[in-house]
This record gives structure tokens, sequence and C-alpha cells, in this order.
């Protein structure tokens, strides 16, 4: 009998092979009529003026980053919600630092002006 790695493995390789089919099968039957119309650089029906590398400033990232940790939290937050009623204690005061820990990396991403839209 096989190993339980040697089945995660068979599971990877099949699932590889798979991947790899289903991509070949799709070049192979892709229409071709490229045109110079379809080559052309396409960004919301407006040909690009100027150079088109543009610099963005990182607070935005950071603020998308501060947005995807407190979705996460929501993510959490649902199934313990749903639970409460057969939670025990220990389960409440672990919420609670949790949510203490989120608070105080709020607390300081308001502090250091992240949450600030320039």
């Amino acid at each position: 009998m096989l190993s339980a790695y040697a089945v995660v493995a068979l599971y990877l390789l099949l699932s590889l092979v798979l991947l790899g089919a289903t991509l070949l099968l799709w070049w192979a039957l892709r229409p071709k009529k490229p045109n110079p119309l379809k080559l052309e650089a396409y960004e919301c029906g407006v040909q690009t003026v100027g150079d088109t590398w543009v610099q963005f400033r990182a607070q935005y990232y950071i603020f998308a980053l501060i947005f995807v940790l407190f979705d996460v939290e929501a993510v959490f937050l649902f199934p313990w919600a749903v639970a409460y009623n057969q939670l025990g204690l220990y389960a409440v005061i672990e919420m609670a630092l949790f949510l203490l820990l989120l608070l105080g990396g709020l607390l300081y991403a308001w502090r250091k002006g992240a949450l600030e839209w320039v």
C-alpha cells in the first residue's frame, strides 16, 4: 500500500498533468486571427499618451492591506458569533484578546496616518 506522502504526490502529479493538458488543449483550440487592431495596447478605449509607468504612493497599498486585514478579521468573527451560545468563557476571552490586538493595530495605523486618503 502507498504511504500517505505517495498518495499526496500522486494527486499533485495528476493535477499538474491535467493542468498541462487543459492549457495545451486551450492553446490548440483557440482562434488564431491576429490583426494590428487586436495587438494594440488597450486602456479604457483611450490611446495612452506619454510615459505609461506611473509610480503610485505606497500609502495606497498600505490602505489596501489594512482593508484586507480587517476583512479577514470578519471571516474569523463570523463562525465565533454563530456559535457564541455554545462557547465557554475561555473562547470569549480568546476572542476579546483577538479583538484587542486588532484594535491596537487599527490605532497604530490611525496614528501613523495610514488611514488618511490623499
